[in-house]
């Protein structure tokens, strides 16, 4: 546990001490540039907040482009403050062009921080396409197969008086008798007439 507590401690350190350095560096070249004052000390802020930036995108698990592209222009920017300053360049003569870079850089930090931090950019979960959505349903009557009525029974004595019943109907009438019209000359129930009238 103490010798991972010293491993990070060291790291901590390290890091402190290159931020530091690079941030005095482009203190440094802001101020030959011609930016005095509490805008020298502002330009380390908007690059070191750039690369924070770029570098949250990168680790957000979205699309990757935009992140290294202001990763790479923040770092290029730190990385060219500290060569500048390590006795390559003349402070005291700097040229126009760097001038011009310098005095340009606000716009282009205000530009990569606001599309770093207001891009909107989908997850994996936003991308999958919804599920759709279950309307409930009433359950579906079941179908039962149908059963065919049972044969009510019919004595063969009462089939024979029936017979002669319909036919003083037909001698009377011209025309079949009916199974409503056999159940009133019988007096039987319906079921029991139909069964006759369908024997006949």
């Amino acid at each position: 546990m103490r010798a991972h507590l010293v491993r990070v401690d060291a790291v901590l350190v390290q890091a402190v001490i290159a931020a530091a350095l690079s941030f005095a560096h482009l203190h440094d070249l802001a101020v030959a540039a011609g930016q005095d004052g509490w805008k020298a000390w502002a330009y380390p802020v908007s690059v070191d907040l750039l690369l924070v930036a770029a570098w949250r995108r990168l680790r957000s698990g979205g699309p990757k482009a935009a992140g290294w592209c202001w990763f790479l222009v923040a770092l290029t920017a730190s990385l060219g403050a500290n060569v500048a300053t390590a006795g390559l360049l003349d402070l005291g003569a700097v040229p126009a062009w760097l001038r011009i870079l310098v005095a340009g850089w606000p716009a282009v930090a205000f530009l990569g921080g606001t599309l770093l931090a207001h891009t909107r950019h989908e997850t994996a979960e936003e991308s999958a396409p919804a599920a759709p959505e279950q309307t409930a349903t009433a359950p579906e009557p079941e179908q039962r197969p149908a059963v065919a009525p049972r044969p009510v029974p019919v004595p063969a004595a009462l089939v024979a008086h029936a017979r002669k019943v319909a036919d003083e109907h037909h001698a009377r009438t011209g025309s079949a008798i009916d199974a409503s019209t056999l159940r009133a000359r019988l007096g039987v129930p319906a079921p029991l007439a139909e069964a006759i009238a369908a024997q006949l």
